[in-house]
Protein backbone atom coordinates (compact mmCIF):
# COMPACT_ATOMS: atom_id res chain seq x y z
CA UNK A 1 0.00 0.00 0.00
CA UNK A 2 2.60 2.70 0.62
CA UNK A 3 4.67 1.74 -2.44
CA UNK A 4 1.09 2.33 -4.15
CA UNK A 5 1.06 5.62 -2.59
CA UNK A 6 4.56 6.57 -3.82
CA UNK A 7 3.79 5.68 -7.04
CA UNK A 8 0.09 7.89 -7.33
CA UNK A 9 2.54 11.03 -5.56
CA UNK A 10 4.89 10.38 -8.07
CA UNK A 11 2.70 9.99 -11.17
CA UNK A 12 0.68 13.46 -10.07
CA UNK A 13 4.10 15.44 -9.69
CA UNK A 14 5.43 14.09 -13.00
CA UNK A 15 1.97 15.27 -14.60
CA UNK A 16 2.26 18.88 -12.93
CA UNK A 17 5.85 19.42 -13.86
CA UNK A 18 5.48 18.16 -17.18
CA UNK A 19 2.62 20.48 -18.12
CA UNK A 20 4.17 23.43 -16.55
CA UNK A 21 7.06 22.32 -18.44
CA UNK A 22 5.55 22.65 -22.00
CA UNK A 23 3.71 26.04 -21.00
CA UNK A 24 -0.22 24.25 -21.41
CA UNK A 25 -1.03 27.16 -18.10
CA UNK A 26 -2.81 30.02 -18.87
CA UNK A 27 -0.31 33.12 -19.97
CA UNK A 28 1.26 35.30 -17.73
CA UNK A 29 0.39 38.97 -18.17
CA UNK A 30 2.91 40.84 -19.19
CA UNK A 31 3.54 44.50 -20.19
CA UNK A 32 3.14 44.96 -23.77
CA UNK A 33 6.74 46.34 -24.49
CA UNK A 34 8.45 42.88 -22.67
CA UNK A 35 6.64 40.27 -24.62
CA UNK A 36 6.87 36.44 -23.89
CA UNK A 37 10.41 34.94 -23.58
CA UNK A 38 10.79 31.78 -25.61
CA UNK A 39 10.58 28.71 -24.25
CA UNK A 40 13.90 26.95 -24.33
CA UNK A 41 13.81 23.49 -26.54
CA UNK A 42 14.92 20.67 -24.37
CA UNK A 43 12.46 22.00 -20.80
CA UNK A 44 10.13 19.07 -21.24
CA UNK A 45 13.18 16.78 -21.26
CA UNK A 46 14.86 18.15 -18.51
CA UNK A 47 11.78 18.38 -16.10
CA UNK A 48 11.26 14.34 -17.10
CA UNK A 49 15.01 13.79 -16.31
CA UNK A 50 14.51 15.50 -13.03
CA UNK A 51 11.05 13.98 -11.86
CA UNK A 52 12.73 10.28 -12.50
CA UNK A 53 15.90 10.77 -11.34
CA UNK A 54 14.07 11.78 -7.86
CA UNK A 55 11.72 9.09 -8.44
CA UNK A 56 14.93 6.51 -9.16
CA UNK A 57 16.07 8.00 -5.74
CA UNK A 58 13.36 7.82 -3.80
CA UNK A 59 12.21 4.08 -4.79
CA UNK A 60 16.35 3.24 -3.80
CA UNK A 61 16.16 4.99 -0.46
CA UNK A 62 12.49 2.92 0.18
CA UNK A 63 14.00 -0.63 -1.07
CA UNK A 64 17.30 0.46 1.81
CA UNK A 65 14.95 1.13 4.14
CA UNK A 66 12.81 -2.03 3.76
CA UNK A 67 16.30 -3.63 3.46
CA UNK A 68 17.23 -2.15 6.62
CA UNK A 69 14.68 -3.59 8.28
CA UNK A 70 14.74 -6.91 7.03
CA UNK A 71 18.74 -7.27 8.48
CA UNK A 72 17.02 -5.84 11.42
CA UNK A 73 14.35 -8.38 11.70
CA UNK A 74 17.00 -11.48 10.89
CA UNK A 75 19.56 -9.97 13.64
CA UNK A 76 16.75 -10.35 16.57
CA UNK A 77 17.48 -13.02 18.53
CA UNK A 78 15.00 -14.85 21.07
CA UNK A 79 11.82 -16.60 20.71
CA UNK A 80 10.89 -17.47 17.63
CA UNK A 81 14.29 -16.18 15.45
CA UNK A 82 15.17 -19.69 14.23
CA UNK A 83 15.42 -20.11 11.22
CA UNK A 84 15.69 -16.75 10.68
CA UNK A 85 12.06 -14.65 10.16
CA UNK A 86 12.92 -13.13 6.69
CA UNK A 87 13.89 -16.35 5.21
CA UNK A 88 10.63 -17.93 6.23
CA UNK A 89 7.92 -16.32 4.15
CA UNK A 90 7.11 -17.49 0.66
CA UNK A 91 8.97 -20.75 1.16
CA UNK A 92 8.53 -24.32 2.31
CA UNK A 93 9.20 -24.67 6.19
CA UNK A 94 12.08 -27.48 5.21
CA UNK A 95 13.77 -24.90 2.93
CA UNK A 96 13.26 -22.30 5.93
CA UNK A 97 14.49 -24.79 8.34
CA UNK A 98 18.13 -25.56 6.14
CA UNK A 99 18.76 -21.51 6.56
CA UNK A 100 22.33 -21.36 8.26
CA UNK A 101 23.13 -17.71 6.90
CA UNK A 102 22.35 -14.62 5.18
CA UNK A 103 23.47 -12.24 2.93
CA UNK A 104 22.68 -8.67 1.85
CA UNK A 105 23.58 -6.99 -1.42
CA UNK A 106 23.17 -2.85 -1.59
CA UNK A 107 23.71 -2.79 -5.45
CA UNK A 108 21.35 -4.66 -6.35
CA UNK A 109 18.76 -4.26 -3.17
CA UNK A 110 18.62 -8.07 -2.05
CA UNK A 111 18.41 -10.29 0.55
CA UNK A 112 20.09 -14.18 0.46
CA UNK A 113 18.98 -16.37 2.87
CA UNK A 114 21.79 -19.34 2.84
CA UNK A 115 21.28 -22.94 3.26
CA UNK A 116 23.08 -25.66 4.40
CA UNK A 117 23.90 -27.39 1.50
CA UNK A 118 25.73 -24.21 -0.03
CA UNK A 119 22.31 -22.88 -2.02
CA UNK A 120 21.07 -19.83 -1.45
CA UNK A 121 17.39 -18.34 -2.03
CA UNK A 122 16.08 -14.63 -2.02
CA UNK A 123 13.96 -13.57 0.46
CA UNK A 124 10.19 -12.24 -0.30
CA UNK A 125 10.33 -9.37 2.14
CA UNK A 126 12.37 -7.30 -0.56
CA UNK A 127 9.65 -6.74 -3.07
CA UNK A 128 10.20 -7.58 -6.83
CA UNK A 129 9.42 -4.49 -7.90
CA UNK A 130 11.95 -2.25 -6.24
CA UNK A 131 15.08 -3.05 -8.32
CA UNK A 132 13.39 -2.96 -12.27
CA UNK A 133 11.71 0.64 -10.82
CA UNK A 134 14.77 2.07 -10.32
CA UNK A 135 16.86 0.58 -13.05
CA UNK A 136 13.90 2.07 -15.46
CA UNK A 137 13.66 4.97 -13.70
CA UNK A 138 17.39 5.95 -13.52
CA UNK A 139 17.44 5.11 -17.72
CA UNK A 140 14.48 7.20 -17.87
CA UNK A 141 16.53 9.82 -16.44
CA UNK A 142 19.36 9.54 -18.11
CA UNK A 143 17.90 9.31 -21.67
CA UNK A 144 15.49 12.54 -20.61
CA UNK A 145 18.41 14.20 -20.21
CA UNK A 146 20.45 13.48 -23.40
CA UNK A 147 17.36 14.13 -24.86
CA UNK A 148 17.51 17.55 -23.46
CA UNK A 149 21.32 18.37 -24.22
CA UNK A 150 20.21 17.10 -28.05
CA UNK A 151 17.53 19.37 -28.35
CA UNK A 152 19.29 22.49 -27.02
CA UNK A 153 22.51 21.62 -28.95
CA UNK A 154 20.31 21.10 -32.14
CA UNK A 155 18.90 24.78 -31.91
CA UNK A 156 22.05 26.47 -30.83
CA UNK A 157 23.55 24.75 -33.74
CA UNK A 158 20.44 26.29 -35.62
CA UNK A 159 20.99 29.57 -34.57
CA UNK A 160 24.69 29.57 -35.70
CA UNK A 161 23.56 28.79 -39.18
CA UNK A 162 20.93 31.16 -39.86
CA UNK A 163 23.57 34.04 -38.06
CA UNK A 164 26.25 32.77 -40.60
CA UNK A 165 23.78 33.21 -43.74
Amino acid sequence: MPALLLLVLVAVATVFLLRRGTGTYPPVRTFPAVGRAPREPGAPFRVLAVVAGWAAGLLYVWGLLITGLTVLEAEDGGTDSSPLRPCRAGVSPELAGRVVDYSVSYLPLRFSCETADGGSYDSADIPGYVNPGVAALALTAAASAVAAGYASERRARAASRDAGA
